[in-house]
């Protein structure tokens, strides 16, 4: 499959998802809504975005070279993962949680905001060159993360472990992955969990999980769907958002991104050191005073993730052990 085929066929099973899910909470004297606007989502390109004020007290803290170019530049996964960053009914807008966010904060800062979409590994290399200025995408805070970048925490990192229906597959701690077919995405803070179990569970004597490596979420639910994985981990307002629009796989566990010591927590990205993270989270914590934080949580069904305040670079992921 092609990735330009990708994004289309996703939204087109969603929509079908959300159309006989808004059929069958509708009598039969009622007209039908429209697939798109059903079950709360709007997953139109005109998205009639929660808006808010400029607050000039923070926007002056933008680094100035930012400042006079007048857009903030947000880089972000690939567009597939519903309802945190995907492509509207256009196959060309990106929308979701997550670019609102970062329409947030660019009006507190006073910014135009230019998104762009790119495999996971790619996102860091772009925030690395230069070429990005943010990374807004479902990025957990790590240890080793934070020895390169700045982070300003906007929600909670929940994983879950998503399976087939009726599948009998159960999850109520590590050991539960034992003898699994596991997708993950390669990369990410949920494939370092899922590693560091296999090896506890395999010095423990139990059988070991194969770990098999997707970049699009249209991957891994035709492998689900197949047989050819027992089951996926991936953030949990993804999973949750699958389960219900598909009808045919549901969330059996969820967890803290960052292990079980620790709640993990999900954040705005900057390059270390370059003078952007005060004025985010500080965008963010007015946000969150305005009541305009709320309203991205509910209108994306993502409420339960909510965080009091955003916090600079607060305890991350742990190191893996040398």
């Amino acid at each position: 499959m092609s990735a330009s085929t990708r994004p289309t066929r996703l939204f087109a099973s969603a929509l079908t998802a959300v159309a006989l899910l808004a059929g069958a909470a509708c009598s039969s004297g009622d007209p039908e809504p429209d697939a798109a606007t059903a079950a709360g989502y709007n997953l139109t390109a005109d998205q009639n975005r929660i808006t808010t004020d400029e607050v000039p007290e923070i926007a002056a803290k933008v680094p100035q070279a930012i400042r006079d170019r007048g857009t903030l530049i947000v880089t972000g996964s690939a567009g597939t993962a519903p309802p945190l960053r995907f492509y509207a009914d256009d196959d060309t807008t990106l929308i979701g949680s997550e670019t609102d966010f970062a329409y947030l904060i660019g009006d507190v800062l006073g910014l135009d905001i230019e998104l762009t979409a790119a495999d996971w590994a790619q996102n860091f290399v772009r925030i690395d060159s230069g070429e990005a200025d943010t990374f807004i995408s479902n990025v957990t805070v790590t240890e080793e993360r934070k020895e390169k970048y700045d982070f300003a925490t906007y929600r909670l990192d929940s994983l879950a472990v998503e399976v087939k229906k009726d599948s009998g597959i159960t999850f109520d701690g590590p050991k539960d992955i034992a003898g699994l077919k596991i997708g993950v995405g390669s990369g990410t803070n949920q494939e370092e969990l899922l590693v560091q179990w296999n090896e506890e569970n395999i010095a423990a004597g139990l059988d070991p999980a194969e770990i098999l490596y997707y970049q699009n979420a249209t991957d891994y639910y035709l492998a689900l769907g197949s047989g050819r994985i027992d089951a996926y981990v991936g953030p949990n307002p993804s999973s949750a958002f699958h389960a219900i629009q598909s009808g045919e796989t549901e969330v059996v566990g969820t967890f803290s991104g960052a292990g079980a010591d620790l709640q993990g927590e999900i954040a705005v990205l900057t390059k270390k050191d370059n003078g952007l993270i005060v004025a985010i989270n500080e965008a963010l914590n007015h946000l969150i005073e305005n009541g305009t934080y709320a309203q991205v949580l509910e209108r994306w069904g993502i409420s339960s993730e909510a965080i009091d305040s955003s916090v600079i670079n607060p305890p991350g992921l742990p190191k893996k052990p040398a």
